[in-house]
């Protein structure tokens, strides 16, 4: 995803770990390495932050770099599901491998969210 007049690029520090894009009241995460208990920390407060000083109603997860993902991955979702479903908002995830997909298989996931193969696929759906 690139800048455009209609997404907000959030400039942060530890952009190897993610990066975060709004696009109109979507709040776009981009995993740029596996998601585990070591980045979970500083993705979840990003996240937040922007939540709370943002005009977010939807979040997109994209996995589309992400090969592993421990259940600090699904505690990031889950955390962020709570905090949008009471505004009416919802969650989807994109780009996801096959692993990926197992782990948000088992997990229930796909009970609260919706997989897209693609970032704008997505973003046109929520």
């Amino acid at each position: 995803m690139g800048k455009s007049d209609d997404i907000t690029w959030m400039q942060k520090e530890n952009r190897e770990q993610a990066d975060f894009f709004i696009k109109e009241h979507t709040l776009i995460i981009q995993f740029n390495q596996d998601v585990d208990h070591h980045n979970a920390i500083w993705i979840r407060e990003q996240a937040d932050h922007l939540l709370e000083v943002k005009n977010v109603k939807n979040i997109i997860f994209d996995f589309t770099r992400v090969t592993f993902m421990d259940s600090s991955g699904i505690g990031i979702i889950m955390g962020r599901y709570k905090k949008v479903i009471f505004i009416g908002g919802k969650i989807a995830v994109c780009g996801v491998s096959e692993t990926i997909n197992r782990i948000l298989s088992l997990s229930g996931l796909y009970k609260i969210m919706e997989c897209y193969p693609s970032l704008n696929e997505a973003l046109k759906s929520v």
